[in-house]
Formats: structure tokens, sequence, C-alpha cells
């Protein structure tokens, strides 16, 4: 039964085994139990509203040995061998035998048990009704300081009830399941819905360690006291939209705020304050004030009234507690109840802050949101886009390796194998490089899309691929100067752990997004390698014109940003691109590190969520776009960028790059608020930023010694 059976008084059953008694053992049972008071444990008050009594303490008989000396069999179902008659065993005798009528309901409860045991749940938690809502006394609380005992020593479970068992409630869990598995880590916490049946019907409470209360639909009675019971005895509770209340607060329903977006003020629990944009479920709380103390969270909308949104009840003597929310932080910006591209962007422009407030709510309820520990590295696998490619690259490895198979830089050590072993350790700066590719396989990278969509003479012809990476930049570190530039080096990753941004930034590299890094290299004398900054600009117009290149992709909202990023539309950043360049006698070797959101919708933004607003505004049925597909088409349209620039300067390429960029006609201020007025212009022929000031002048700033702040729209000094 996997320790999921629980008897009396919280004792777990080590084995179960059969025994049988003679007249004499069990004549002795009755005399010890007669000369000393029966210990029985007075039935729970929610026994009585289930109509099922609560067995007598089971003393376990035989502990040491199954065997007792003697014994005889027993005869059927009919008594203890003619020594105890068919009926109750009553307070006489603490074995329950087979033909009580206490010990039969016994068998069936536990067979219930077993049959749900998948569910992973655990007895009820005694609560009084009709007693205080306040007040249970201390005897009753299975813990101390407001934290609950996980008996079974499993990991603890987080149930998500969602109402009665249909299609709209399972969406519904998917949404909130979802949402959480983003704040807390899956690792340490289970996510299990617990539907209307089998709350009442099943044990669920101990190995809870916070209920979530997403239904919009008023709690049934006796499941609402069902919650009130495991409150009452430490639980924590979080109702998402939901008419679940406690403590004298009500809901109270308020049309013109539903399904609106507003203003949000949130105090956090030291008293300070963030402001982010929500959507509302149209209802707020209205109940005792001196419930909101010192130090307890609670956010309220920025009107006349103030109306209170998010409030944190504690309740009874036992450590329990409530966070009553009716903004709908579990949905997406991207979801269907969203109706205007307006309202999509304030939510999508909070959606950061909307996870952090979800994770203030989580901690203020006892869960862990520490960030989640970095994945273990992986291999890399050497892949190629094209068969021709494949015995020039293997001479020229076989030429360079050293005798163990090693390629060696000043940053990292590349061995070359043609299988990997997990035994075989990979450190930032040693890696193991898989050269079978009949071996290789991934779910975040699918070779055949990548080669299907490549179209071009040399670059991204040879592909480093790991699942997961410290960083793209340093892999091709060993080969950039050496290897063949008609091979066209491409390192993708699946994840990153430390990816880096301009200056100190780091890249957050989650799941989605689309991670690589890509050597080119430019002659000096050429009219790219005497524009160098412009690099970085091709990189960026390349990935929007991967998408917006693609029929029926024109008008989704992907733009660039000077000098570096890739915008949806001039609201949020979406990605961006990193350049390091290395002058070697008349050739610029570049690594152009680059990464954009193609999947991963959180915390911000991305390629995917625009695609989905896009449908919805014009009715489309554009499919969402892969990761590996847009590397591809990106590093396709660099090259013919490249070669567009050396052909014609950079008048053959500013108009298209002009086209997407989010700059036109605006209107910053340079050095600080207080600065001068300036107008933006465009690039300048080195690629840098050209702006009128409103003396007339145009003044030219560098993207080493500036950053352009598109929040306070600003012009304003770069940090050392």
């Amino acid at each position: 039964m996997e320790n999921r059976l629980e008897m009396a008084n919280g004792l777990v059953p080590q084995k179960i085994v059969s025994v049988h008694l003679q007249d004499s053992a069990l004549k002795e049972l009755k005399d010890q139990a007669a000369n000393e008071p029966a210990r029985t444990q007075p039935p729970s008050p929610e026994a009585s509203v289930e109509g099922k009594p609560e067995p007598d303490i089971m003393e376990y008989v035989g502990k040491d040995d199954p065997k007792v000396p003697g014994a005889e069999p027993m005869q059927g179902k009919s008594g203890a061998s003619g020594s105890e008659p068919a009926g109750e065993c009553g307070d006489l005798c603490h074995l329950h035998l087979s033909s009580c009528h206490e010990c039969l309901e016994l068998e069936k409860i536990t067979i219930e048990s077993v049959k749900f045991a998948s569910e992973e749940n655990i007895p009820d938690l005694p609560y009084d009704p009709s007693g205080s809502s306040e007040g249970v006394a201390d005897a009753t609380c299975p813990e101390r300081e407001g934290r609950r005992i996980n008996i079974m020593g499993k990991a603890p479970n987080i149930l998500v009830y969602v109402g009665c068992d249909s299609q709209e409630t399972q969406d519904r869990f998917q949404q909130v399941q979802s949402v959480l598995a983003d704040c807390v880590d899956t690792d340490s916490y289970t996510l299990y819905p617990l539907l209307e049946d089998s709350a009442l019907r099943d044990p669920w409470s101990d190995n809870c360690v916070l209920l979530v209360v997403a239904t919009r639909e008023s709690v049934p009675e006796d499941l609402h006291q069902k919650f009130m019971a495991y409150l009452s005895q430490g639980g924590k509770v979080l109702a998402l939209c939901s008419p679940f209340t406690l403590a004298g607060f009500q809901v109270t329903s308020k049309d013109p705020l539903q399904e609106t977006v507003q203003n949000l003020v949130f105090s956090k629990a030291d008293q300070s304050q963030v402001q982010l944009s929500v959507l509302s479920s149209g209802c707020v709380y209205e109940g005792p004030s001196e419930r909101l103390s010192l130090g307890k969270l609670w956010g309220h909308l920025e009107n006349e009234d103030k109306d209170k949104l998010i409030v944190q009840v504690p309740f009874g003597i036992c450590g329990g507690e409530a966070v009553l929310c009716q903004a709908y932080l579990d949905l997406p910006p991207s979801s269907s109840i969203v109706q205007t591209q307006e309202d999509f962007n304030l939510l999508k422009s909070s959606n950061i802050t909307r996870y952090e407030v979800l994770k203030e709510l989580l901690t203020a309820l006892g869960l862990s949101c520490d960030t989640k520990q970095a994945p273990a590295l992986t291999p890399l696998h050497l892949l190629w886009a094209t068969e021709e490619i494949r015995d020039p690259l293997m001479q020229w490895l076989g030429e360079h390796m050293g005798p163990e198979g090693i390629i060696k830089s000043s940053k990292l050590s590349l061995k070359f194998v043609p299988s990997y072993t997990s035994e075989v350790e990979i450190t930032p700066t040693a890696i193991p490089v898989v050269t079978d590719m009949d071996v290789f396989s991934s779910d975040n990278f699918d070779l055949e899309i990548y080669r299907q969509n490549l179209q071009t003479r040399q670059l991204g012809k040879i592909i480093l691929f790991a699942e997961v990476t410290s960083t793209t930049m340093n892999l091709l570190d060993g080969l950039m100067f050496e290897m063949p530039q008609e091979m066209g080096l491409i390192a993708i990753a699946g994840r990153q752990t430390q990816g880096k941004g301009r200056g100190r930034n780091v890249w957050l590299s989650p799941t989605g997004c689309a991670l690589c890094t890509l050597l080119v290299s430019i002659p000096l004398g050429s009219p790219l390698g005497q524009r160098i900054p412009f690099v970085q600009h091709l990189m960026s117009l390349a990935v929007v014109e991967a998408v917006r290149s693609v029929p029926g992709y024109e008008d989704i909202d992907l733009r660039v940003k000077w000098p570096n990023d890739i915008y949806y539309s001039h609201l949020m950043k979406l990605g961006g691109v990193l350049v390091n360049s290395t002058l070697m006698g008349e050739t610029f070797y570049i690594l152009i590190g680059c990464g954009f959101n193609v999947t991963n919708s959180n915390p911000t933004i991305c390629i995917n969520d625009l695609i989905t607003e896009y449908n919805k505004e014009h009715g489309a049925e554009l499919k969402p776009l892969r990761a590996d597909y847009l590397i591809a088409r990106a590093v396709t349209r660099l090259e013919k960028l490249i070669d567009t620039f050396q052909d014609k300067g950079p008048d053959g390429v500013l108009p298209l790059y002009y086209k997407y960029w989010v700059h036109s006609a605006q209107q910053v201020r340079l050095g600080s608020a207080g600065g001068p007025k300036v107008w933006i212009v465009g690039l300048d022929d080195s690629g840098f930023l050209q702006v009128h000031q409103e003396d007339g002048e145009v003044v030219t700033v560098h993207p080493d010694g500036n950053s352009f702040d598109m929040l306070r729209n600003l012009l304003v000094p770069k940090q050392p």
C-alpha cells in the first residue's frame, strides 16, 4: 500500500500478518480488557456527518512473530472458535473480529482508501462545525509554530480545488498548475487536482501544504466545513477569484470591474509596495479592517474606493492562514478573457511583477519559491547541415585533435568521442563532444527542420548542440580561428545556465528560447569590415526578418531597437544580440551571440504570444513557430544582409532596418530627465545613433558609451 494506509492516532502499519487465536488466548484478552478501562477514541464529528463510525484503536498482536504457539485455524466467519458470538465486539476487546459490524465497516473504508491511494490522500482532521471558527483545542493541533507535520514523509502536495469534474475544470486546473509550477520548485512539491467528490470522500489533509481554491462557483457547505477543518489545524489556503471566504470577509460584486484591467497597489510583508496592471474578476472583499494587521499582505485598486482585491487572513490558534485574491494572477495575458490589444500590452508589461506578487503570496503561506537549482550540463553533439561537408570536417578534426581526441583553447577543452557515458564529468571548461550523429535526439532541436530552412553558402553549416550549457559564447573558442571559413560554425543550446548580455548583464535562458552563437568572418578592408558596429544591427534585423518574411506573418509586431535588441512593438524586450570581435591579420573573426524568446511566455513575452494575439484579433490561424526553424531562417537572412551590405554599403540595408525599428521621430532627453530634448534621426554611416537637438545640431551617440533607456526615454551615460 506504499505507506498510504493510516490507522487511528496516526499510526502507520509496517506489515500486516494473519493470526489465529485459540479459546484460551481470546479469553486472556477479554480478561485483560475487563480489568482496565478500554482505550477507545471518540468518534470524529465528521464521522456523524458522513454516517461512518470511527473504529476503535486496534492493537497490534504478534508484532515480532506472526506465529502464535498453539494457534488453531478459525472456523469460517461465524465466531472466534465458538468463544465469541456473532455481533459487536464492544469495548471488551481491542481486537476486532471478522464478524464485528465495525470491523466490516473498517474493512470497507480500508478498501476505499486503497482504491484511491494513487491520489496520495491522508485521513481527515477533526473539525467541529458547531464550535467557534477560531477555537480548536491545542490537543487537536498536529503541529507546532504553524507548521504542519507530514506523517507519511512523502513529497508534500499542493491541491487545487476546481469543482466538479468537467472539461472546464480540467482546463482551469491546467491554468493554475502551470503558473504554480513556474513559482515553486516542482521537485519539492507535487500538484494534484482536488475534485469535489474526492474532496468529500477521500482523506487528503495531512500531506497537503497548500489548498488552492480556484473554483468560480460557490463552495458547497459540507465541503466548506472540510476546508475550514483543514484551516483550523494549521492548513494554508489560497483562494483565486473564488467566492470562498472566512473570518467575517464578504465577496461583493462590482460589475464595472468585471474582467477589466485595473491598476493594483500591492503591499508586501515588509510594507514596501509595488504597482501592476491586473485583470479584475469583478469582485472585491469587504470585511473587518483589523484583520489587515501589520506585516500581512494586501492589495487594493488604485481607485477612489481603494477596493480590496487581496487580503491575508490568519485563522485559529494552530497557524492556519488564508490569502484571498480577486485578481486573475493565475491567468496569462494571452488568456481568452483578455479582449483588446491594449489590455494585453498592459498585462504583459506587468507580467514579471505578477510573478513577483504570486511568489510573495506563496511564500507568506509557507511555500519555498527559491530559485530552482540550475540543470546539469550536458555533452555537445557534433552535427552537420549537409552530408557533403561531413568528410572534410572529420578529416580536419583528425588533423587538429590531440592524441586523446582533445582540442584545447584558452577557455575550454573539447574532447571528441563517438559516444557519451554518464561517468564522464562535464564542466564549463571541459566538455565531451559526441561525433556519432546517429545517436542524436532532442526535443528542443530538430536537425531536419534546421536543415530544410538553412539556405546559406557557408554560415551555420557545422553545429555544436547542447541541451544544457553554461553559455554558447564560449563553445566555439577553440575552433573559430582554425576551422575553414566555409564550414560555418554555430553553437546552439536548449538552455543556458550563465547566459551573457551587454556589459555585466545576464541573459535568462529558459527552455523555449532560441539560443545560438554564430561565427562570421569579415575581411577588414570590406565595406562591413570598415563598419563593424553594423554587425549587431544586421543580426537583430535578421531575427525580425526571420519571422516577418514568412508568408502570413508579415504583420507580427516584431521590431529592432538600437543598438542590439529585439522588441515587441515599442513595449517589451523579446531578445538581444551580443557581438565579440577579434582582428587577426586582415580578418575580423566575429562571434555573434543571439537569444530570443520563441515559446517561453514567461516571465516576459515570446514570439508565439504575438502570434496568438494576432490570431485572436484578426481571426487568423497562424501556427506557432519553433526555435530551430527560426534560428535557421535568421542565419539565412543574416548571410543575405551581409552580402547586400558588402555590395551596396549601409544604404542597401538601412531602408529595411528603418522599416522595423522602434525609434522613428522619437523624442528623448540627453543625459538625464532634465537634459535637453532631442529627436532621433537615424544611424550614421558607421552604425551609430544620430539625434537632432533643439538648436538644429545633429549629435552622434556611440553604443559603447551610451545606452538607450526605452522606459524613461533617455539617452544616459553607460555605467562603468
